[in-house]
């Protein structure tokens, strides 16, 4: 009976051999429900840039700040134009970010853009189960920062009037650090009490890591951090990398603004050693793409609550997809995944695939991959014939590696409006073997690669 009403609640737990199943009744057992959402969006807030502004072919950012080797004399920089027009697209002005007079604003600007609260509004009609507001902390609006500035407080308050039984809003910020030393990138920060603006003095890397080690939450939940859209060198080659700091950085953005993948950036951030699970953020400047985008981010949660969720990310239980409601889970030596195991050389997989979708042949199943260090694929599985529900219990012998993970391809090549059927459509968090992880400091400025990550 005890494995019975175990497999009820874990579907999934059915596959596992008995000698496990009496093990996992020995303790109580989770249920995790899967919820889709997105870890990133802009609002209103963002006013630099976005949807609400007419595109006329501005570019470039013009910097006003304190010159070199001066104290007190400030003046504007002169970047390149990546343009003809010869017109700048935002200004920086002591640390602050705003759209020039070239980018004037729409008239009818509010079909396009609106505050925190309109994004969770058009995200719970669009069938989302949860969704995050993630404004650049430079923006004008949080001028001066703290956390009692009015918008932040703001952005805090529309995500806990949107929750309810059916829908959890969540508030962060996106620490964008565009120019260095020591590496740049971008990283959201999800349900904290403060915020930090990358853009002041003295605000880099190192110091954001150091940040995120005492920031305290917004109330219920964890804080958790995503980093965001990178490249293989971003943030300074993943270098700098703290205890504190992994345990809160615990997610990465492979899929970004519906189908850009940021596959090789993740390969780099996993063997620097940070335990990071896969997440998909729209990153949408507007509202207009949260009912037609569909990409989405999945979390294993035991319940559709803040604190649940946030649980969900900061344990590193969820999986990115272009396929808006693929669902996936797998377990190996009964540990869920996005969990740390204790260095064993025989790991058993237990994995379980399915979409919804049962009369779409587009979404029928065609491979798994199970993935270690560097992106080795240690074992693929190709069903006989495709089908939308696909279990694979395969077994892997190595005492070396330091994670695994698993990716998916299905026939249509996911909900992306750039299909491809020869590429994967979901990545599934990672195990962690157990095997200590490099720690490598932060390197010199003049050390640090070209960040190709979106800006």
């Amino acid at each position: 009976m005890m494995q019975r009403r175990m497999c009820l609640a874990m579907a999934f737990l059915c596959a596992l051999p008995s000698n496990v199943i009496g093990q996992q009744a020995k303790r109580a057992v989770p249920e995790y429900h899967i919820y889709a959402g997105s870890t990133h969006a802009h609002s209103a807030f963002t006013w630099s840039h976005g949807e609400m502004l007419a595109k006329n072919g501005c570019a470039g950012v013009a910097v006003y700040s304190l010159k070199p080797a001066s104290e007190v004399l400030f003046d504007w920089s002169k970047p390149p134009l990546k343009n003809e027009k010869g017109c700048y697209s935002m200004y920086v002005i002591n640390g602050f970010q705003y759209h020039t007079p070239d980018m004037p604003l729409r008239p009818d600007w509010k079909l396009f853009q609106g505050p925190p609260s309109d994004h969770f509004a058009k995200a719970k009609t669009s069938g989302f189960d949860w969704y995050v507001v993630t404004d650049h902390s430079q923006e004008a609006a949080f001028f001066p920062l703290g956390p009692n500035n009015p918008q932040w407080m703001a952005s805090k308050k529309e995500a806990a009037e949107a929750t309810d039984r059916d829908f959890v809003a969540l508030a962060g910020f996106e620490f964008s650090e565009n120019d260095g030393p020591g590496g740049t990138g971008h990283i959201n920060v999800i349900n904290s009490e403060g915020i930090v603006d990358a853009l002041l003095p003295g605000v880099d890397l190192n110091y954001f890591y150091r940040w995120l080690a005492n920031v305290r939450p917004n109330g219920s939940g964890p804080v958790v951090a995503s980093f965001n859209h990178p490249s293989r060198h971003s943030y300074a080659d993943f270098t700098g990398r703290t205890p504190a700091a992994t345990e809160v950085i615990t997610l990465f953005e492979v899929l970004n603004s519906n189908w850009h993948v940021h596959y090789e950036g993740y390969l780099a951030a996993l063997d620097a050693g940070w335990k990071v699970s896969p997440t998909s953020g729209l990153d949408n400047h507007g509202t207009r793409g949260i009912a037609t985008l569909k990409s989405r981010a999945f979390v294993l949660a035991e319940s559709k609550t803040k604190t649940a969720i946030l649980n969900a990310m900061k344990q590193r239980r969820t999986y990115a997809s272009l396929d808006k409601n693929i669902q996936c889970r797998y377990m190996v030596n009964g540990a869920i995944m996005g969990s740390t195991l204790k260095k064993p050389t025989v790991f058993r997989f237990q994995i379980q695939v399915s979409d919804p979708d049962v009369n779409d042949p587009k979404a029928k199943i065609t491979r798994l991959d199970i993935v270690k260090d560097g992106g080795t694929v240690v074992e693929t599985y190709q069903p006989p014939a495709p089908s939308t529900t696909v279990s694979w219990n395969p077994e892997i012998r190595d005492a070396g590696a330091h994670y695994f993970f698993v990716r998916v391809w299905n026939s249509g090549g996911g909900d992306s409006p750039k299909p491809d059927p020869t590429q994967p459509i979901a990545w599934l968090a990672p195990v962690w073997t157990g095997v200590p992880s490099p720690m490598k400091p932060m390197l010199k400025p003049d050390e640090v690669k070209g960040d190709k990550s979106e800006q």
